[in-house]
């Protein structure tokens, strides 16, 4: 008959330490082949770029999540802010009366996105309303395609920054996939400036190519 010695009480602790070690470092290792894609377009965007090329937006450091709030659709329904990630989002920022100024804001945002053609369903377009006034019935056909939700003002500016001197509505704002504001662009938006405004999108969408794909 054979005898076998039973393993001593400190053999069985390192034995457990050991497989808990070796689990603990596969979890991580599966974590960096996860995260290795995103975080290679952003180190080819922020770093490995062409001597001589600049962002024409401001980028945003450190990024900021979406903010855990609940908005208002224009249907008075609730929804939360951050089910808004899964897509690029161009966000401005206005008062539901939406004067001359916040319309052609909303014309360039419109604009811009139209542009990226192929490019356009990884994208959408977002009007974030600050206060509970009246939308005029005259702009709401042209934004049918546009996400529009009232925010409280208190979340917004906790949020979102403008650049000194400038107020929330003076700018567009992005979004990454991931819920998180990383870009402000120039206050009051000329044509030209609408189109580097594009080209840096462009950018960004290509660099986040092997991992964001359209849709939720």
């Amino acid at each position: 008959m054979t005898v076998y010695d039973l393993p001593t009480p400190s053999d069985v602790v390192q034995a457990d330490a050991k497989r808990t070690a070796m689990g603990r470092l596969r979890m991580l290792l599966v974590l960096l082949i996860c995260a290795a894609p995103v975080v290679a377009s952003y180190f080819t965007y922020y770093v490995v770029r062409p001597e001589g090329r600049r962002n024409f937006g401001d980028l945003i450091e450190p990024v900021r999540a979406l903010p855990d709030a609940t908005a208002q659709t224009l249907g008075a329904a609730s929804m939360l802010l951050p089910s808004l990630k899964g897509q690029w989002l161009l966000i401005s920022v206005a008062g539901g009366a939406c004067p001359a100024d916040c319309q052609h804001q909303l014309y360039l945002q419109r604009q811009i996105l139209t542009g990226l053609g192929k490019d356009r369903a990884r994208t959408d377009w977002v009007w974030l309303v600050s206060d509970d006034a009246e939308i005029p019935s005259s702009i709401l056909p042209g934004l049918k395609e546009a996400t529009v939700l009232r925010v409280k003002p208190d979340v917004l500016t906790q949020w979102l920054q403008p650049a000194e001197g400038h107020q929330l509505q003076d700018h567009l704002y992005l979004v990454d996939p991931h819920g998180q504001w990383m870009m402000r662009f120039p206050a009051h938006l000329s044509t030209e400036g609408a189109l580097k405004t594009k080209r840096d999108i462009e950018r960004l969408l290509r660099a986040a190519a092997s991992w964001d794909e359209a849709g939720r």
